[in-house]
């Protein structure tokens, strides 16, 4: 790239000025968009896939690599150092200060001169670039105040020398490169170690994956070689190279670095797996099922850039006193050299108040206050699992007081659960579950996998079926062996009825109240106890009958997570209400309601009419957030005022939501809001430091102490202005430390 290059293509129609379409690496170290790079360096964009041709559309997975940045501040800032010891040591007035004698030579008194031009020219010229860029694009800023203290201090000094108008400047002026490059290497370091979590995820993928052959074999391919529907092997301790679903093997799969979960996750055929998750123990087989930009880590680098190139509502207020105080400052140092050359006439005294005023005044410590915490804050949400693609909705997260939560698949598994079994006298729960399991097993009915998944976790052998029936609207039936399931005291009767028994087997049926009444049956009274005491509940109940006879009863309901009132509890500790929207009937929603604690319940909605809900809120005050899956809460995460989706999986790329969720934990809701919270409050007091700092020292830089022999030299201004950087740039960092979890 050469030093005419831009850095960045402006779109057409582009004024070439700062705005949201560059990312917030570019602005924190203030290479704007057409700004030539420093001393030529190049500018990287790589994307995930780690494409090494440049890629200059941030909206299509680019990334920033910035360490080219830190390291041409850090070998400037070295040579500099280096070349300004000669500097200090033949000034005059060091000599003065310290009383020592420099080694004299001839034109050795050319040396501070000579060698304070290379150090404006090699050290200086980064920032007068860009300080032209802010002119050119009249957005003056902290490096146009930077190139005007050089520029000032170096014509000067190299007029005192020409035409022996005083004494020189260049102990100080090199003092002041090496100072900024020093402050400038220290930020390019918090910014490349807060904006890490791109690269990190990125590196996540492995640059080649084992693909099965047909004949059984495995051939080693580069990733960007494999297609939807191939074959792969995943030996223990290697990455999944793509999202896929495992055919073969069991595992525990490392999923903490995309969905922030902290334990492994257990795998076995048909578990879904995530490209860039790490394989522990066994070997998978897994079937590739979307690569590229299609994967739910390409999804997730998308959106982390969204989040880092959007700007909050702080970061514009950031913005704009970084700009009104390149006006105070030239208006305080106008003020200054009239004031002071009025005062001493001109001279020395007079260049180093100016020089120190716009040292002082310079904002790189507020420049760096708000986008160095939206950095560390979006690589913190995207190690837990939330991926913030409005910076704005992050930062109102803080000031939620309603959070309304889509029922079905948020607060519960959005599947059916046994909740409750009961039998009749002389038979136990087990043998009901095992008859229901058996009668169910051609079924994919929700109620029919519930009822398997319960057989299994109990670890009954369920028998085979034959003549399995659907009984449209009532349930199924199947036959059994007679002695599939032990005998009970009484069965020599019961199968005596010779309508009810097939000879070489039993007929059972599963089904609800229809059934019972299609075959004009009534359950006993504890069973019908226990269906009354369901129903309140809000629970489905289904009966289990062999040869006709009712011998046990099952309570079903969509399960809630047990995250779910950990979720709750925690919000309800944040002063924030917890609302509840579903198209259930209020029975049940409230059943579930009153079970997890919720405040208000909105039952019996329509999927075009939750949006409605969320209005009704906002037009009593509140300010709302709403948390659904994302597809058919569209309207109503769209109306909110903080849109978040969850449990998104693969389809991380949720257009209507502000915030996606990764897996499917309600608890990250309140985290969400935890964050909020956390970060605003470091952006505050990143800004009354970076703020306060040049409060309280421009005055200092004027010299209005100077009656009482206090004034602060260049040098001593940009020690102070870098410090102010460095404690910015700490403070950010200690967000990292922030307690999230519940």
């Amino acid at each position: 790239m050469s030093e005419s290059e831009p850095v960045h293509d402006d779109p057409p129609g582009s004024s070439g000025k700062p705005t949201d379409e560059y990312c917030s690496c570019c602005r924190v170290c203030h290479c704007y968009r057409d700004m030539p790079e420093p001393g030529g360096e190049p500018h990287e964009h790589r994307r995930p896939d780690r494409d090494e041709e440049h890629d200059h559309d941030h909206g299509d997975g680019a990334h920033v690599d910035h360490s080219d940045h830190e390291e041409m501040f850090k070998r400037r800032f070295f040579i500099c150092l280096v070349l300004s010891l000669p500097v200090l040591y033949y000034s005059p007035m060091l000599q003065e200060w310290f009383g020592y004698a420099a080694i004299a030579f001839p034109g050795s008194e050319f040396v501070g001169p000579v060698l304070g031009v290379v150090v404006f020219a090699y050290g200086g010229i980064p920032f007068l670039r860009m300080g032209a860029v802010e002119a050119r694009n009249r957005e003056p800023g902290m490096m146009l105040l930077i190139s005007l203290a050089i520029t000032v201090a170096f014509v000067y000094s190299l007029a005192a020398v020409l035409f022996g108008i005083g004494e020189p400047f260049f102990w100080e002026l090199v003092t002041l490169i090496v100072i900024f490059l020093l402050g400038h290497w220290i930020e390019m370091r918090s910014v490349r170690r807060a904006s890490g979590a791109l690269d990190e995820l990125a590196e996540l993928l492995p640059d080649t994956a084992e693909r099965i052959a047909e004949d059984g074999g495995t051939e080693e391919v580069p990733v960007d070689d494999l297609e939807e529907g191939d074959l792969v092997l995943v030996r223990p301790g290697a990455n999944v190279p793509a999202d896929g679903v495992v055919e073969d093997g069991e595992s525990k799969v490392n999923e903490a670095m995309v969905t922030g979960e902290s334990k492994p996750v257990a795998k076995e055929p048909g578990d879904e797996v995530i490209g860039g998750t790490t394989n522990r123990e066994g070997s998978l087989r897994v079937r590739i099922s979307a690569t590229g930009d299609e994967t739910t880590l390409s999804g997730i680098v998308r959106l982390v850039e969204e989040a880092q190139e959007s700007r909050s509502r702080t970061q514009v207020l950031a913005d704009r006193a970084a700009g009104w105080l390149f006006y105070a400052a030239i208006a305080v140092a106008a003020v200054t050299a009239v004031a002071w050359t009025a005062a001493v006439g001109f001279g020395l005294p007079v260049v180093e108040r100016v020089v120190t005023v716009l040292v002082i005044a310079c904002p790189h410590a507020l420049g760096l206050a708000v986008p160095l915490v939206v950095a560390i804050n979006t690589s913190m949400a995207a190690r837990n699992g939330m991926l913030v693609r409005d910076r704005i909705a992050m930062e109102q997260a803080r000031e939620l007081d309603t959070v309304v939560f889509d029922k079905t698949g948020t607060l519960t598994e959005g599947e059916q659960g046994i909740v409750d079994v009961a039998a009749v006298e002389d038979w136990d729960a087990d043998d009901v579950v095992t008859l229901a399991a058996a009668a169910e097993g051609d079924s994919e009915h929700v109620i029919a996998q519930a009822i398997r998944e319960e057989a299994s976790e109990r670890d009954l052998a369920v028998p085979d079926v034959r003549g399995f029936e659907a009984l449209e609207g009532r349930g199924v039936r199947a036959t059994i062996e007679r002695d599939a399931v032990p005998a009970v005291v009484g069965e020599t009767e019961r199968a005596d009825s010779a309508e009810a028994t097939d000879r070489d087997g039993h007929m059972v049926s599963v089904g609800g109240p229809n059934l019972l009444r299609h075959l004009e049956i009534e359950p006993d009274s504890d069973l019908e106890r226990f269906a009354d005491e369901a129903g309140e509940r809000g629970e489905g109940v289904v009966y289990v009958l062999r040869d006709e006879q009712v011998v046990g009863a099952i309570a079903l309901a969509d399960v809630i997570r047990d995250a779910s009132y950990e979720a709750i509890a925690a919000l309800h500790g944040m002063d924030v209400e917890v609302a509840m929207l579903t198209g259930d009937d209020r029975d049940v929603a409230h059943s579930v309601a009153d079970d997890l604690g919720i405040d208000t319940v909105f039952a019996e909605v329509l999927p075009e009419d939750k949006d409605e809900k969320i209005v009704e809120l906002q037009d009593r005050g509140h300010l709302v957030a709403m948390v659904g899956d994302g597809v058919n809460d569209a309207p109503a995460l769209t109306r909110a005022d903080v849109g978040i989706a969850i449990g998104s999986g693969t389809d991380v790329a949720v257009e209507s939501a502000d915030v996606v969720l990764v897996e499917n934990d309600p608890r990250d809701v309140a985290r969400l809001v935890r964050l909020s919270v956390k970060s605003y409050r470091k952006m505050q007091e990143n800004i009354v430091w970076a703020a306060g700092y040049n409060v309280f020292a421009l005055p200092l830089a004027a010299g209005v102490l100077a009656p009482v022999g206090v004034l602060l030299s260049p040098a001593v201004g940009a020690v102070l202005m870098s410090a102010s950087t460095v404690i910015v740039a700490i403070n950010a960092q200690l967000l990292r430390r922030a307690e999230l979890s519940l």
